[in-house]
């Protein structure tokens, strides 16, 4: 029963994550506010991190490991985050 529900999740993420990128990017657009430039740059990594997933373990499971690619895409992720939080704080 997981084998059915696990793509399905991995999915969701990624385009909940997407839609929460585009959102953000939407915002920074009108308002400017460069803690919402950040937060979006960190949700766009993320659904990059989603969709890696999604290859790695519905679309090409044991022919490719995409595990390395995915860690060091959400730390770039978090790190983007974390350097605009600092960055911010800064001003």
């Amino acid at each position: 029963m997981s084998h059915i529900f696990a793509p399905a999740v991995y999915l969701l993420c990624f385009f909940t994550s997407t839609i929460c990128a585009v959102m953000l990017g939407r915002s920074f657009h009108r308002t400017r506010t460069k803690l919402l430039f950040w937060s979006a740059m960190c949700f766009s990594l993320l659904a990059i991190n989603n969709l890696l997933l999604v290859l790695d373990l519905v679309v090409l499971p044991n022919r490719v490991d995409l595990a390395l690619p995915r860690i060091l895409v959400s730390l770039a992720a978090v790190a983007t985050l974390l350097f605009g939080f600092i960055w911010d704080a800064g001003e």
